[in-house]
């Protein structure tokens, strides 16, 4: 079983010099290690050659974001698998080996994730991932151990292998034919959610996604689009949204998709009393695009949406800020 780590970078020298050192230490012997450059303006590409011969680079002609990054990147790789792993992020010794194993002893098994902890905290997880992903109802993302933005401390309370919604794209792997099957990833979500979005069509395909927590790695999260970059909340909202008319199938996909016009509207008049009317133009902005793109996603949902029950909680707003339930234990 052939392995493809893949590195996709846009004008981060300075990661790659801090990170791609641990990742040559503690996954050449077991991977084929390339990094994806997506058109950097930067030295990254002479640098990597310079000072990482190893590395094999793939270079795209454009910056198409996360999605249309990797999907260039990956479509002529021939590895039976491709570990999608962010550059800002400090892998550990043997962590290929347990998903490798997984994977062989699960012929079902279409992708998985590691434990994510934070590098700059290494006692926590980290938000991008945590210990396995899932979803609401109403389309918000959380994870065992990341819930909104309450982060658990690592107390060895998720070291098991269990079946999860979604692997968080920061470090993703994925059976390059499961992957093909599907089509790769939905360029139109350019980044973030894009990953859910996999991950929604391969379930829907009958592919188990699961999380290994005898694996770990470090991620310092925000690299590249920071939380307090309102484009990242431009693409959270208004993804999340595509992602529900996409996937969700059934009438009552408008009702979810208006609840959640509903709840971004009180969320952009939080920004506003939080002083970031940005970010509460971005909500905005997000919205509209979403009524931009309704008449080609609904194209898409005649061969996407899928009946299988996609949410392990109803209403996670609900329980967050009424009930206060802060884990996912909680929650569940």
């Amino acid at each position: 079983m052939k392995l493809a780590v893949v590195i996709l970078n846009w004008n981060g020298k300075e990661l790659l010099a801090q990170f791609l050192p641990s990742v040559i230490k503690y996954s050449e012997e077991e991977a084929t290690i390339y990094v994806a450059d997506n058109a950097s303006t930067d030295d990254s590409v002479s640098f990597i050659k310079g000072s990482f011969p190893s590395v094999k680079i793939i270079q795209n002609k454009t910056n198409g974001g996360y999605a249309k990054g990797y999907n260039d990147a990956l479509k002529n790789l021939n590895e039976d698998i491709f570990v999608l792993l962010n550059s800002d992020v400090e892998v550990t010794p043997n962590w290929l080996t347990p998903i490798i194993s997984e994977f062989k002893n699960n012929p079902n098994l279409v992708a998985a994730q590691p434990k994510i902890l934070d590098f700059k905290n290494n006692a926590f997880f980290e938000y991008a991932g945590a210990a396995g992903g899932f979803i609401d109802q109403l389309g918000y993302p959380y994870c065992r151990g990341r819930v909104f933005n309450t982060l658990e401390k690592d107390e060895g309370q998720y070291n098991d292998t269990k079946e999860i919604f979604w692997a968080t794209g920061a470090c993703l792997f994925v059976k390059k034919d499961s992957f093909n099957n599907v089509v790769g990833f939905d360029e139109d979500f350019f980044t973030h959610q894009e990953e859910i979005d996999l991950c929604w069509r391969l379930q829907s395909k009958g592919g188990i996604i699961k999380y290994i927590g005898s694996s770990s790695i470090y991620h310092v999260g925000g690299a590249t689009l920071s939380s307090v970059n309102s484009k990242k909340t431009f693409y959270n909202f208004r993804n999340t949204l595509l992602l529900l008319l996409k996937n969700r199938k059934g009438a009552k996909v408008w009702l979810l998709i208006f609840t959640r016009l509903l709840l971004d509207g009180l969320a952009g008049i939080q920004f506003l009393f939080q002083g970031k009317p940005k970010h509460t133009l971005a909500i905005i902005q997000a919205h509209f695009s979403f009524y931009s793109l309704i008449p080609k996603f609904l194209k898409k949902r005649k061969k996407n949406s899928s009946t299988f029950k996609y949410y392990n909680t109803k209403a996670i707003v609900w329980s967050y800020y009424i009930r206060k339930s802060r884990t996912f234990k909680q929650l569940n």
